[in-house]
């Protein structure tokens, strides 16, 4: 991630803490104050790590963006031009997927509900992201949080705002991220990074829209 992104997620997560923003999303989740500088520094920090999975060969050509490409670590400094590295991006994908497993385990919230939830959340979010040819996937910032509180609230009215936050964050990884794989290879991309950039591909701020709407 360039400096200037890292630079411009940390004034959000102040502006966020200074607004009171956050402290409302903790006691809607039922969440300890030390758990908004546990999530908030494990995203910023995880914002910079993109783990490589798999490449796939790329059937348009691959042009390099002018700015810079993301770090993909464990990976060799030559990239071939005909193939296209796929990546999970730790503050962006895995922790929000870990902070969901951990509110499924703090709430009672059932199988059925999480399945349900999360599926519809991920067709409309599949539905509404479109790939973008030399950037990636994109999709309206507010259809996500929007669907994840309406779904949340008809599920589990009483379990509202953690489900919202889990069908919000999994929907969208889901839907726009790893249902739209197979369009990356016509993109002409040479990374990939499911999660994207970390907390600026919108997950991290679906996530707390959500909460907040629920």
């Amino acid at each position: 991630m360039p400096l200037i992104y890292l630079v411009l997620l940390s004034v959000l997560f102040i502006i966020i803490l200074q607004l009171g923003i956050f402290g409302i999303v903790l006691a809607k989740l039922g969440l300890s104050p030390d758990s908004a500088g546990l999530l908030l520094g494990s995203t910023l920090i995880g914002s910079l790590i993109n783990l490589p999975l798999f490449t796939i060969t790329a059937t348009a050509e691959i042009t390099l963006p002018k700015f810079p490409l993301p770090r993909v670590f464990f990976t060799s400094a030559t990239m071939p031009r005909d193939k296209t590295i796929i990546a999970i991006n730790v503050g962006g994908a895995l922790v929000p997927v870990f902070f969901s497993v951990y509110l499924i385990f703090l709430h009672s919230l059932s199988f059925f509900q999480i399945i349900s939830a999360i599926t519809l959340v991920a067709i409309v979010c599949f539905y509404f992201s479109r790939p973008i040819k030399g950037l990636g996937i994109g999709m309206p910032i507010f259809v996500a949080p929007f669907t994840a509180a309406v779904v949340a609230l008809m599920i589990a009215p009483s379990n509202s705002a953690p489900l919202a936050y889990i069908c919000g964050t999994l929907g969208v990884l889901i839907g726009a991220d790893l249902f739209r794989i197979k369009d990356i290879k016509h993109m002409g991309v040479p990374i990939a990074s499911i999660g994207g950039a970390g907390t600026f591909d919108g997950i991290f701020f679906t996530g707390i829209i959500a909460v907040l709407l629920a």
